[in-house]
């Protein structure tokens, strides 16, 4: 990479880590976020993401590549206060991605590739939120900030060009179609989410759309449970009239934010006698999950989580893998596009060095020469003006144009050699006209000597005209 930093990844998702482990590094506390307690804890990087899904956890950091080893060390030691695992133990299910792979890998995030759920939409409204909360911290910078715009911008094109987001798959739909192969007809059930977020309006929309005979909406915020109910004619309940809102339900998906877990075996326990012990399924979509798994163990309750889910989803994926190809060929020009960025972001300040120099050199020598020149108009004075401006633009053309060629072939050496020619390293100092006569002459001096010489070892007259 011609910029000095590395681009690392750390992550883990639902390929290489059961959900038990996802949701223990999912840092779901509402009063502190891992970003802000990164800043404050660990100095050695420049820029820093965090994305957090019910199947991924990614942390995206810059880095000064001489730092990584410390970095690496404090960010272990990071892991292991915030969470109950020793790094030994999680490090087996955590992958680390660097500079053009993790630039792919998040590309193909934005872009639903890595998803549970090829080409489901909802993952890239989490990575603009993941970015905010950059923002917000201000972790973000000029990397993140333009990798970030490049990741949606990709995304937008893979959904423009390619069919990855056809039929409606997604997480919730999953959740959906599990429902419907577990019960059959969806007409006479009522349905309670536990939750009012997106995943919940979406699940909402798949079981509307199929008929179900009531939907309930349970959320924390009693308000927004109202809203989502008005939307669907649903009913609303706060979560602390939650076992009422069981007690109607056939089939429960529970998709909250919260911590722990808010339905328990001794909630559920509690409203099977109300219920006549009428079957219950319950699928939690929810990281960290939100029931209890001894649930499972009562009579007529049927529990389900994310990772069971996966069954139903390989049924929806055929079509998609098929665009899934076409969208790789789209990310792979667009990981190639942005590596050129980084690679040219070195040669810019050179540029720019070389450019100011010589306008420095303009300015001083159009100001001399218009002292000397006192009667000029101004329409003369507006020529010389141009025609200076002409000529060192056309100057700096080779010396730029060298760079820009010879950049992705030579590396860092055409940099090198024009700051040298041009003396781009060392304070300005004027040149003064005898130096520049005294430069000239011996230039001249050495080409007629050379000249003569020439001549001179020429004994057959070949070069005598």
């Amino acid at each position: 990479m011609g910029l000095d930093i590395t681009i690392l990844l750390i992550g883990l998702n639902h390929k290489t880590a059961p959900v038990e482990i996802r949701e223990k590094l999912a840092f779901k506390n509402p009063s502190s976020h891992p970003l802000e307690k990164i800043k404050k804890e660990i100095s050695s990087f420049k820029e820093g993401l965090f994305l957090s899904t019910c199947n991924r956890v990614e942390f995206y950091f810059i880095l000064d590549p001489d730092k990584k080893n410390q970095f690496l060390t404090e960010f272990f030691s990071f892991i292991e206060r915030e969470s109950s695992f020793k790094w030994k133990d999680l490090e087996p299910h955590l992958y680390f991605l660097e500079n053009e792979k993790a630039v792919k890998h998040l590309f193909e995030v934005a872009c639903g590739l890595d998803s549970m759920v090829i080409g489901e939409p909802q993952i890239l409204g989490q990575v603009k939120s993941a970015y905010k909360e950059a923002l917000n911290y201000r972790t973000s910078g000029l990397i993140l900030n333009k990798l970030l715009h490049k990741c949606f911008s990709v995304a937008k094109k893979v959904r423009t060009e390619t069919g990855i987001g056809g039929g409606a798959v997604s997480v919730s739909y999953a959740a959906y179609s599990l429902a419907k192969k577990i019960l059959g007809s969806l007409k006479d059930k009522t349905v309670l989410l536990v939750g009012a977020g997106e995943m919940a309006e979406l699940a909402c929309m798949h079981f509307v759309s199929e008929g179900v005979r009531k939907v309930i909406i349970a959320n924390r915020t009693l308000s927004k449970a109202i809203e989502l109910a008005e939307k669907f004619k649903g009913e609303a309940y706060s979560l602390d009239e939650l076992p009422q809102a069981l007690i109607k339900a056939d089939i429960v998906i529970s998709s909250t934010g919260a911590p722990n877990c808010i339905i328990t075996k001794t909630m559920v326990n509690s409203i099977l006698k109300p219920r006549k012990y009428r079957p219950l399924f319950i699928i939690d979509i929810a990281v960290p999950r939100d029931v209890e798994q001894e649930v499972n163990k009562l009579e007529n309750v049927f529990l389900y989580d994310i990772d069971d889910l996966k069954s139903v989803i390989e049924e929806n994926l055929k079509e998609r893998k098929k665009e899934a190809l076409r969208a790789q060929v789209i990310i792979e020009t667009e990981v190639f596009k942005f590596q050129k960025w980084l690679k040219e972001l070195d040669f810019y300040p050179t540029l720019r060095a070389l450019s100011e120099k010589a306008e420095i050199l303009r300015q001083n020598e159009l100001s001399k020469t218009l002292k000397k020149l006192k009667n000029l108009s101004e329409e003369e004075k507006k020529a010389i003006e141009i025609l200076t401006k002409s000529l060192v633009q056309k100057l700096l053309y080779y010396p730029i144009n060298f760079i820009k060629k010879s950049y992705h072939e030579e590396g860092k050496y055409a940099i090198s050699l024009v700051r040298q020619i041009f003396e781009l390293d060392e304070p300005f100092k004027e040149i003064s006209e005898t130096e520049i006569e005294d430069l000239y002459l011996k230039i001249e001096e050495k080409s007629q000597s050379q000249e003569n010489s020439s001549k001179n070892t020429d004994p057959e007259g070949i070069l005598i005209q």
